[in-house]
């Protein structure tokens, strides 16, 4: 028994080849630096909501007294 004439494996191998063909044929460049645009605007929005509260959280404890 073989297991590369197996049919999932075939199935794998033609589902594999064409996605390698789409990938060598494509225009995927443009479509990753797309994606790590997008990736780093959000990283920075991210940042700038965390800085936002970690001072909003910061001056609220600050307020708060603690003894006479």
């Amino acid at each position: 028994m073989n297991p590369l004439n197996e049919p999932f494996v075939e199935y794998l191998r033609v589902l594999l080849g064409k996605r390698l063909t789409a990938a060598r044929d494509g225009d995927g460049g443009a479509s990753a630096i797309e994606w790590a645009i997008i990736t780093g605007l959000l990283a920075l929005i991210a940042l700038a909501i965390f800085v936002i509260i970690r001072n909003k959280i910061t001056t609220a404890a600050n307020n708060i007294k603690t003894g006479p």
